[in-house]
């Protein structure tokens, strides 16, 4: 009897496995496929989440941590680096200097520096590396003008996101293209972004370079006006002013160009005195090359 159940339970299993359509077995491995792949993001994203576990991925995240607690700001660095550090000059005589940066390019620079002609004003340009290397007559043309010249890097980093190797190549690269153009090594460096580390700013102090940033800034990188670029200019003006401005790259700048001649009449009207760079800091804009 109890083979004979045995017996019967097995024919019902074999006819039901034949009833099941064949296909349907061949989309079982296609599902537990589609399963993987669903799971294998979450699975990814468990493991960027974990902390290193080789020395060289620990290292690496300690550096990072390590660079980004010497992040700190203007106020402090100037604390830290009187005489290297400053983002404007004596509060004390009704003095201000132009700076414009990301130069040079043959759309905004020349008008730019037709402006000041005409105004007989000077400025600093902020130069960087690769835009000189590619427009070398307009670096030459700032220099020959009487306008002081100053580092604004290779090509435009962030400095605390950049390896020690690679901010210094930023600076000696940049160095390097300017120095037979103009004929001295700029002194003044203006970091990308004004952002800096202090161990980026004691190799400078090291090497002979100065920090210069700014107290006053027009925003006319983001296309605006020239009422709105006046504006922002006055909002934080004061004796011993360092003024933002730009004069190359990819922005539409027109805001500047016709900002600017109004911008020196509202100074000179207001008893400002426009100076270069070197005479508002009291600092040489040519560094000793050692």
């Amino acid at each position: 009897m109890h083979k004979t159940y045995l017996i019967c339970r097995r024919i019902t299993i074999l006819l039901v496995a034949i009833a099941i359509p064949a296909s349907l077995f061949g989309t079982l491995p296609q599902l537990y496929g589609a399963h993987l792949k669903q799971s294998k993001p979450f699975a990814d994203s468990q493991l960027i989440n974990k902390p290193p576990t080789d020395d060289a991925a620990i290292k690496a995240s300690a550096n990072q941590r390590k660079r980004k607690r010497k992040t700190l700001t203007w106020t402090e660095l100037h604390k830290m680096y009187p005489g290297v550090f400053f983002y404007g000059g004596s509060r004390n005589s009704k003095k201000v200097a132009l700076t414009f940066d990301d130069v040079p390019d043959l759309k905004y620079t020349p008008q730019v520096l037709d402006i000041l002609s005409k105004h007989r004003v000077p400025a600093t340009f902020f130069v960087m590396g690769t835009r000189a290397a590619r427009y070398p007559s307009v670096v030459s043309r700032i220099r020959q003008e009487g306008h002081m010249v100053g580092n604004h890097s290779y090509n435009h980093p962030s400095f605390p996101r950049i390896s020690k190797r690679q901010f210094q190549q930023q600076i000696s690269r940049t160095d390097e293209i300017l120095r037979p153009l103009i004929g001295y090594s700029p002194r003044f460096i203006r970091p990308p972004y004004g952002e800096i580390t202090a161990e980026q700013v004691e190799w400078a102090k090291k090497n002979g370079y100065i920090i210069v940033n700014w107290d006053v800034d027009s925003e006319d990188w983001k296309g605006i006006g020239s009422n709105r670029v006046l504006r922002n200019i006055q909002r934080t003006l004061q004796p011993g002013s360092i003024i933002l401005q730009h004069a190359g790259g990819s922005e539409d700048l027109s805001g500047t160009i016709k900002a600017l001649p109004k911008l020196i009449e509202m100074l000179q009207d207001n008893g400002y005195e426009i100076v270069p760079l070197p005479e508002l800091l009291n600092r040489s804009v040519d560094r000793k090359v050692r």
